[in-house]
C-alpha cells in the first residue's frame, strides 16, 4: 500500500497547481485522474481550446473584413474547419504535455482512475475493474465542475450541445441558438458567429452577463448586436423538438405568456456548471455538502472530515481556473503549516470575446446595495490615441473608488485586450491602493493602458484627454 503526505483528486488547474506547490514544500504527493489526459476541463474542453478557436475565428474575421482598410489586400478567406480544429488540438496537446512534465519534474505520482474517499487518510483508486487503496496524511478534493443540464432537453453533443460539443462541431451551423447569456455562451457564440452562423441568445434574466457591472453589460450587448448577435432576454427555452430538418425550440417569456417556436440547426446549452462530486463517496465518508451540492469548507479549506480539504469549482465562489489555482497554492501551504491565503476581493474575471470584457472587485450595483458611498471615473477608448490609430475604439474603462478614502473598490473594462489591462488594477487593489496612486503612475505612450490612468484621473474629475 502506497503512503503519501498528500493525495489530490483531480488534475485541473486547482489540483495540479496544489500538487506542484505541495511538492515544492517537501511533501510526497500523488494526483488521481479519471480521464485519459491531465489538465481537467480547462485544458481539455474548456478555457484553452475555446481561446484557440476564439483567436483563430478572430483572425478569419480580420482577414475578411479589416485587412483592406489597413491597405492589406488579400483574397476572401476560405474556412478550413478541420484545419482550425487541428490548430485547437495542437494547443490542447501542448498544454497537457506541459502538465505531464510538471508532474515528472516535481516527482508527483499520477494514479490513473476514479478516486473515492474511504475515510480519513484513505483513497481508493479504481480503473478497468481493478482498484488499489493508497494511504495519505491529507486529501484535497479538486474535482471541478460539470455542465449544468436543462430539464427536458437532452444533450447529444451533435445537434444539442454543451460547451464541450460546441468546441468540436463538424460544420458551421447555419442557425445557432445559445441558451444562456453568460461568459461561456457569449464566447462560443462569438466563435461560430464569426465563422458564419446566425446566432440568437436566449437568457432567462433581463440582461446579459449576470453578476458583471450593469453599465458594462449594456454597452457590451449593443456591441454584440452590431456584430450580428440577436438576443431574447427575459425568456426561457422550455423544450426542443428534434426532427431531420431542424431543431424546433419552444421559447416563452420568463414571466409567463405566449410561447413561440424558433428553428435552429444547433442548440448550445450554456446555463452554468455544477460541482462534480459523483462517485467520491463523500456522504459515506462524512464529508458535508451545502444545499447547492458544493463541498462545505471552513476558512482554511478543511471539510467536515479530518485531513480532507477541497478547492476550486467544487466549493463556493466563482468558478474560475485562476481562483482554483490560488486556492490550490493556499491549501498546500496551510497543510505545510504556513499561512496560505486567498483574497477573494481581488479575483479578476474576463470574457474573451472581441472586444474583451474584464472586471475585478465590486460593481456599482453591489456598492449601492451595500450602502457604500463611491465615486466613478470613466474614460472611453474613443479618446485613447492608440485605440484611435488602430481603429479599435469600442468600450471604456470604469473605476469605482471609495468616496472618503479614494481606495479603489472595483475596475471594469470593455475593450481590446481588456483581459491584459485588468491586472494593474488587481495589483493596486491587492496593496489597498487609491485612484490617486493609479493616476500618478506613469503609463507608456501610446498604449491602451493609458485609458486606465485617465479613468483614475477622472475619479478626481481631472482627466486630460476628454
Amino acid at each position: 500500500m502506497a503512503t503519501y503526505d498528500l493525495v489530490v483528486i483531480g488534475t485541473g488547474p486547482g489540483g495540479y497547481v496544489c500538487a506542484v506547490r505541495a511538492s515544492q514544500l517537501g511533501m510526497k504527493v500523488a494526483v488521481v485522474e479519471k480521464n485519459a489526459t491531465l489538465g481537467g476541463t480547462c485544458l481539455n474542453v474548456g478555457c484553452m481550446p475555446s481561446k484557440a478557436l476564439l483567436h483563430a475565428s478572430e483572425m478569419f474575421e480580420e482577414a475578411g473584413h479589416s485587412f483592406a482598410k489597413m491597405g492589406v489586400s488579400v483574397s476572401s478567406p476560405k474556412l478550413d474547419l478541420p484545419a482550425m480544429m487541428n490548430f485547437k488540438q495542437q494547443g490542447i496537446d501542448g498544454n497537457v504535455k506541459g502538465v505531464e512534465f510538471l508532474m515528472k519534474k516535481n516527482k508527483i505520482d499520477v494514479l490513473k482512475g476514479t478516486g473515492k474517499i474511504l475515510g480519513t487518510g484513505k483513497v481508493e483508486v479504481s480503473a478497468d475493474g481493478k482498484s488499489q487503496v493508497v494511504e495519505t496524511k491529507n486529501i484535497v478534493i479538486a474535482t471541478g465542475s460539470d455542465i449544468a443540464r436543462l430539464k427536458g432537453i437532452e444533450i447529444d453533443e451533435k445537434r444539442i450541445v454543451s460547451s464541450t460539443g460546441a468546441l468540436s462541431l463538424e460544420k458551421v451551423p447555419g442557425r445557432l441558438l445559445v441558451i444562456g447569456a453568460g461568459v461561456i455562451g457569449l464566447e462560443l457564440g462569438s466563435v461560430w458567429r464569426r465563422l458564419g452562423s446566425e446566432v440568437m441568445v436566449v437568457e432567462f434574466l433581463d440582461r446579459i452577463l449576470p453578476g458583471m457591472d450593469g453599465e458594462i453589460a449594456k454597452q457590451f450587448q449593443r456591441i454584440l448586436e452590431k456584430q450580428g448577435f440577436a438576443f431574447k432576454l427575459g425568456s426561457k427555452v422550455t423544450g426542443v423538438e428534434v426532427n431531420s430538418k431542424a431543431l424546433l425550440a419552444k421559447i416563452e417569456p420568463a414571466a409567463g405568456g405566449a410561447a413561440e417556436t424558433i428553428e435552429a440547426d444547433v442548440v448550445l446549452v450554456c446555463i452554468g456548471r455544477t460541482p462534480y462530486t459523483d462517485g467520491l463517496g463523500l456522504k459515506e465518508a462524512g464529508v458535508a455538502l451545502d444545499p447547492r451540492g458544493r463541498v462545505q469548507i471552513d476558512p482554511h479549506f478543511a471539510t467536515s472530515l479530518k485531513g480532507v480539504y477541497a478547492i476550486g469549482d467544487v466549493v463556493a465562489g466563482p468558478m474560475l481556473a485562476h481562483k482554483a489555482e490560488d486556492e490550490g497554492v493556499a491549501v498546500a501551504e496551510i497543510i505545510a503549516g504556513q499561512a496560505g491565503h486567498v483574497n477573494y476581493d481581488v479575483i479578476p474575471g474576463v470574457v474573451y470575446t472581441t472586444p474583451e470584457v474584464s472586471s475585478v472587485g465590486k460593481t456599482e450595483e453591489e456598492l449601492k446595495q451595500a450602502g457604500v458611498a463611491y465615486t466613478v471615473g470613466k474614460f472611453p477608448f474613443t479618446a485613447n490615441g492608440r485605440s484611435k490609430v488602430n481603429q479599435t475604439t469600442d468600450g471604456f474603462v470604469k473605476i469605482l473608488a471609495d468616496a472618503k478614502t479614494d481606495r479603489v473598490l472595483g475596475v471594469h473594462i470593455i475593450g481590446i485586450e481588456a483581459g491584459e489591462m485588468i491586472h494593474e488594477a488587481c495589483v493596486l487593489m491587492e496593496f489597498g491602493g487609491s485612484a490617486e496612486d493609479l493616476a500618478r503612475t506613469c503609463h507608456a505612450h501610446p498604449t491602451r493602458s493609458e485609458a486606465v490612468k485617465e479613468a483614475a484621473l477622472a475619479v478626481g474629475k481631472r482627466a486630460i484627454h476628454m
